[in-house]
């Protein structure tokens, strides 16, 4: 005789926490796509997809409720279940979030050298905070708390690509080329993002070739970071061992999510020019932004000036990561950045020649 086991009252658990998430979703609203004042005679529109605008305030609100979701779906999180997860930013806050939508506890693993605000907003969404002494241990001791039983190690670096729909279900691409639809130019030369995780420009570079589009996908990346030297080399394994400064992109290593075949071109950008171009971008919009949004704003602008010379008229579109208060004490504290030994002298004046000339 077979011995059977009966999981109807776990099923009974997922079917309520995937309504829940999905309930939560059709409670929020789109996020915004703002246009960037640029000069009218140039002819050509840059946008902004604002992520700042979700509940948890980022982009990553989006990664953490597919992240969730794909867990669930999977298995891997149950009712009972302690999420884990190596992060000390955007992540973590927004995974901290989902876990208590769900009723679960979450961890979230970092450097003891977090900044004490960064650990309150992770509190405030009901998540705790365990630190270790040296960055590169996070992924070690995720996998060692996650041994534990009822334990889940949600490891955004490897599974980010894989637990969004690429194809639509309102992923961040779609969501773009709905909204661009009403635009004198709906399809976009260029899309500008940077890497993290390396999901969100998986899932725009494939979007793009599922609906045959002629746009092209720029990655935008720190000093320090990894990925432009592994999709120049084409090694998967390339590493610098180095920490970026602009939160939310650029990794010490290529992380598993990271697709560069889908990927047109990688800028490599200054971190004085990313803080530069979001203190430059705060000014011009109106609102304050994270130093990720500077970095994709000096690319886009490099690309805009390319059209420029080549007499092309069209569209331009990047993200505006998160908002700029988070990072009152350092992207716009000018001590910290003094302290940095960043000149941000040089890339404004650049920024400024470019609005005037078109030239960058």
């Amino acid at each position: 005789m077979t011995a059977s086991v009966d999981h109807s009252g776990s099923r009974t658990w997922v079917d309520n926490a995937v309504r829940l998430i999905e309930a939560d979703s059709q409670r929020s609203a789109d996020t915004h796509l703002l246009r960037y004042p640029l000069p009218a005679a140039w002819g050509i529109s840059l946008y902004l997809k604002d992520e700042s605008t979700h509940i948890t305030g980022s982009l990553k609100h989006r990664l953490a409720r597919s992240l969730f979701l794909y867990a669930i779906c999977n298995g891997w999180v149950t009712e009972r279940t302690t999420v884990i997860e190596a992060s000390s930013g955007s992540t973590a806050v927004s995974e901290a979030y989902f876990a208590r939508l769900l009723g679960l506890k979450f961890v979230a693993v970092m450097p003891r050298s977090t900044s004490p605000a960064k650990v309150a907003l992770i509190e405030s969404h009901g998540g705790s905070c365990h630190f270790v002494d040296r960055p590169g241990e996070m992924y070690t001791e995720a996998h060692r708390l996650a041994a534990e039983p009822d334990s889940h190690y949600m490891d955004q670096f490897t599974h980010a690509e894989r637990a969004t729909d690429w194809r639509g279900n309102n992923n961040i691409a779609e969501s773009i080329f709905d909204q661009l639809r009403l635009e004198e130019c709906p399809i976009p030369d260029w899309v500008v993002v940077g890497a993290g995780t390396g999901g969100t420009s998986a899932t725009i570079g494939r979007y793009i070739r599922y609906r045959r589009h002629a746009t092209q996908l720029a990655v935008v990346d720190p000093e320090n970071s990894a990925f432009i030297g592994g999709y120049e080399t084409g090694d998967a394994g390339f590493e610098t061992g180095l920490s970026s400064r602009i939160e939310g992109i650029g990794r010490p290593r290529v992380e598993p999510s990271f697709v560069g075949q889908v990927i047109d071109r990688m800028i490599a950008v200054p971190d004085a020019a990313s803080v530069a171009a979001a203190r430059f971008t705060s000014e011009a919009i109106g609102k304050r932004v994270g130093g990720s949004t500077g970095t994709n704003i000096w690319g886009a602008f490099g690309l805009i000036a390319e059209m420029i010379a080549a007499g092309r008229r069209g569209s331009v579109v990047t993200l505006l990561c998160d908002g700029g208060d988070r990072y009152s004490q350092t992207y716009f504290d000018d001590t910290w950045v003094a302290d940095q030994g960043m000149n941000l002298e040089e890339p404004t004046a650049a920024l400024e020649e470019f609005i005037r000339t078109g030239a960058f």
